[in-house]
């Protein structure tokens, strides 16, 4: 595929993607893991920032966005926790380990 196909595409993806951020929150759970897999494995840094300055879906996607891609999770909280616990294994060692 050559980059003008490539550049059509990404285009074509980025306002079906849009389209359904119009509907937002109107928007079935295949729908929002539609918009979710695009946003984690498909969209670049220019196509998350066109979409974000495009005046006609701005608003919906700031409500996407702070209801689904921004929040915390559980699995974040535990690698948070294992983060901690590990830094905190790393320093009691090293002070265990310093010369009196």
């Amino acid at each position: 595929m050559n980059t003008i196909n490539a550049g059509v595409m990404a285009g074509e993806e980025r306002a079906q993607i849009a389209a359904l951020l119009i509907r937002y929150p109107d928007l079935s759970t295949a729908e929002l893991a539609e918009i979710r897999n695009w946003f984690d494995r498909v969209a670049t840094s220019l196509d998350v920032g066109l979409l974000a300055a495009d005046p006609q879906v701005a608003v919906q996607y700031r409500a996407w966005r702070t209801e689904h891609y921004d929040r915390f999770e559980a699995r974040d909280y535990v690698k948070g926790a294992v983060f901690v616990a590990v830094a905190a294994s790393v320093i009691g060692s090293i002070i265990l380990l310093m010369p009196a």
